[in-house]
């Protein structure tokens, strides 16, 4: 950084700071992450010197920003349906009673201090039942309902306000901590080597290939012969000359259960004077992370461990303790302008304990009970099953699939940039999981990370899109303080215990949308009714530049597992369905995408939707099989998108209409209905340029 350019940096940050200081707003280290030029040497990612991540515990995206305005939460147009034909919000217990998301008040209740749910293998594949998604309060307790607002969380909040959050980021395994920070240290939760589902046998400690269980199982970790052997990120940073770094205090580690490194090898015989040992085993302390980053010696890629008391974890910790903890890192890492403006922090959490979010996981298909797959993929997904034959892992009463289960995605939880090219309050919709971290590594530093699957590959990406390394954002909100979290927290201690109210609350989001990051997505689903074989086929089309998870739901059969089809960039698959006494089948993408298709046993009128991405346009053109004239309604659903009221189409004939979508973001909701016959068409054209997210949600 040039003298003048730091003069400039440091006139804007007092200036920022002291307009906050009048309110209380803004903690120094937030007004000078605001502050700091980006570095835009190659306008790339090679301008990103430093990675720096923090991993917090057991918090779901809903739990945090379902509130949230402008991203994928209460307010969704599109819920999950569920077996009971409701929408997912109404999740039910083991006596079949509905509990819907409830409030934590923390102005009334002790809300800020939760206990924490049940979150390991068995009760999380029970709440997510491989995709029919209804049993949160049956598995969880009525308590994983729970979510914040923004004056709950202010710190949290802020930070999505200033910086840019992931609102389709998800833990890698659906189960608790330990194997997905295997994953997030590795790239994978099973041994590549081996390849194939992995078994249960595989998950015994003398013979540790992977592993399911939740919290913190000691054996996993201290047992001989149990080590996975494939190499962790550390050990491919170490072997390309990367510098990196663990930033912990191991002797006040949880017992070592936020180093998913030790699992491996590697780590459990690395010597003292190693690399491995001396950067990712020793004690390097928040202190020392200052210290090096104010003599500009902050390594390349570095991990940021907090101990029990500061992760966030319900129970052990709370909200008000992890954001300042946050603080803390951010603080650090601010001391020195010029290596901030070559930094990049990623701020997530290793998975969601046992809390609600609806947003239904991509995953590969599931296995029916008869064994047959629901759905198909075009990219290999071995590695990405567990076979639990004894049903050692599994609930008694979780029937609904054999012994075979994906492993995940699992329940989203949340991920906020905070850089000083992800400034402004983006929301990235991309799908993302904790392979995208690695993957992160991989662009920036030019290595390989061998673990992580060819899947994870196609269906998850590598962060880069929540980053505008060309012209980064400049915007700079007021923050609230996070300081204080011990004397806050005794005073939400002392009130009344929260607990799911009597009668259930209106589903609440905050209206209004936030700016989008531009997404790679350009998906298609094409109907085809088969009125003498009595089935409907559906083509799924990637036309794209990323893999996609469709997920289809028969709401004539809700109570069967929905398909997932993982159909990668440039590449099309199709499924059948019983069509002989109608259909009725309602498809979900990534970002917001939806189409749904209705109709009866007759010839019914075909549609074809294509985009014009240069004019930000949606054409739409149906063709009547019929041998009679047929006329339906057209209607704009949301995004004031014009329509007319009725389409006459003769016999054998085409109509076609367009609309232009600059005035809605460029997002489109329109339904073609007539006599038992509808679809359905929403989602967000994608031009390459960023946008809006759904103006419609929370309105």
């Amino acid at each position: 950084m040039t003298d003048k350019s730091r003069r400039q940096f440091l006139k804007s940050a007092a200036v920022t700071a002291s307009g906050a200081a009048g309110l209380g707003l803004m903690p120094s280290s937030i007004g000078a992450a605001l502050a700091a030029p980006a570095a835009t040497v190659t306008g790339t990612i090679k301008d990103v010197q430093h990675i720096v991540i923090l991993m917090q515990e057991n918090r779901s995206f809903d739990h945090y920003f379902g509130t949230l305005r402008g991203v994928c939460g209460f307010g969704d147009r599109h819920p999950t349906p569920l077996p009971s034909g409701k929408a997912v919000w109404y999740q039910v217990d083991a006596a079949d009673k509905e509990v819907p998301p409830f409030h934590l008040d923390t102005a009334k209740t002790s809300g800020m201090r939760v206990p924490m749910t049940p979150h390991s293998f068995s009760d999380s594949q029970g709440a997510w039942n491989q995709g029919r998604f209804g049993w949160w309060p049956k598995y969880k307790t009525a308590g994983a309902m729970g979510y914040y607002k923004r004056a709950d969380i202010p710190f949290q909040f802020a930070l999505a306000e200033a910086f840019t959050i992931c609102d389709a980021y998800h833990c890698s395994v659906t189960s608790g901590t330990d194997p997905n920070r295997i994953v997030f240290f590795s790239g994978s939760n099973y041994n590549p080597e081996v390849g194939g589902p992995c078994t249960d046998a595989d998950s015994e400690p003398d013979n540790l290939r992977c592993w399911i269980q939740g919290e913190h199982p000691t054996p996993g970790y201290t047992y001989a012969g149990s080590a996975f052997r494939w190499p962790t990120i550390p050990d491919v940073l170490e072997k390309a000359g990367v510098s990196w770094r663990i930033y912990q205090n191991p002797n006040d580690n949880w017992t070592g259960a936020m180093h998913g490194g030790l699992a491996f090898e590697s780590f459990r015989t690395a010597k003292p004077g190693s690399g491995l040992y001396n950067k990712g085993m020793s004690h390097w302390s928040l202190e020392q992370l200052d210290q090096d980053v104010k003599a500009g010696t902050l390594p390349q890629v570095s991990w940021v461990l907090p101990s029990k008391e500061w992760s966030e974890h319900p129970f052990a910790s709370t909200p008000v303790q992890g954001a300042e903890f946050v603080d803390r890192v951010l603080g650090a890492l601010t001391a020195n302008p010029e290596v901030w403006s070559k930094t990049a922090l990623f701020v997530t959490f290793d998975e969601n304990d046992g809390f609600f979010d609806h947003a239904a996981p991509p995953a590969p298909p599931s296995y029916n009970a008869d064994g047959t797959l629901a759905g198909a993929s075009t990219v290999e997904t071995r590695g990405n099953y567990f076979i639990d034959k004894a049903r050692k892992y599994l609930k008694p009463d979780d029937t609904i699939t054999g012994d075979i289960r994906p492993w995940g995605l699992g329940a989203r939880v949340p991920m906020v940039v905070i850089s000083p090219w992800s400034k402004g309050g983006w929301v990235n919709s991309q799908v993302f999981d904790h392979t995208s971290v690695g993957q992160f590594i991989e662009k920036r530093f030019g290595v390989t990370i061998p673990a992580i699957s060819p899947w994870h590959r196609a269906v998850c990406g590598d962060l880069t899109s929540a980053f505008d390394f060309a012209t980064p954002n400049a915007a700079q909100p007021a923050l609230p303080s996070a300081k204080g979290a011990s004397t806050a927290l005794l005073e939400h201690i002392q009130r009344p215990k929260a607990r799911p109210p009597a009668a259930p609350e209106p589903i609440f989001q905050e209206p209004g949308p936030r700016p989008s990051r531009a997404l790679p997505y350009e998906l298609h689903v094409d109907a085809a009714h088969d009125t003498a074989k009595g089935v409907i086929a559906l083509a799924f089309r990637n036309t794209g530049r990323v893999g996609a998870v469709f997920q289809v739901y028969d709401r004539k059969n809700l109570a069967a597992i929905p398909r997932r089809y993982t159909v990668e960039a440039g590449k099309t698959l199709s499924g059948t369905w019983t069509a002989a006494e109608g259909y009725d089948l309602s498809v979900r993408g990534p970002a917001g995408f939806l189409r749904d298709f209705k109709g009866g046993p007759g010839p019914d009128p075909e549609t074809a939707l294509t985009y014009d991405r240069n004019r930000a346009t949606l054409s739409l053109t149906v063709s009547n099989r019929a041998s009679s004239s047929r006329t339906l309604s057209l209607r704009a659903n949301a995004h004031h998108t014009e329509a007319p009221a009725t389409l006459t189409i003769a016999a054998g004939g085409k109509a076609r209409q367009s609309w232009a979508l600059a005035g809605s973001g460029n997002w489109y909701d329109l339904s073609l209905i007539g006599d038992g016959y509808e679809r359905r068409f929403a989602g967000r054209l994608e031009t390459g340029a960023h946008s809006i997210s759904d103006p419609a949600v929370g309105a």
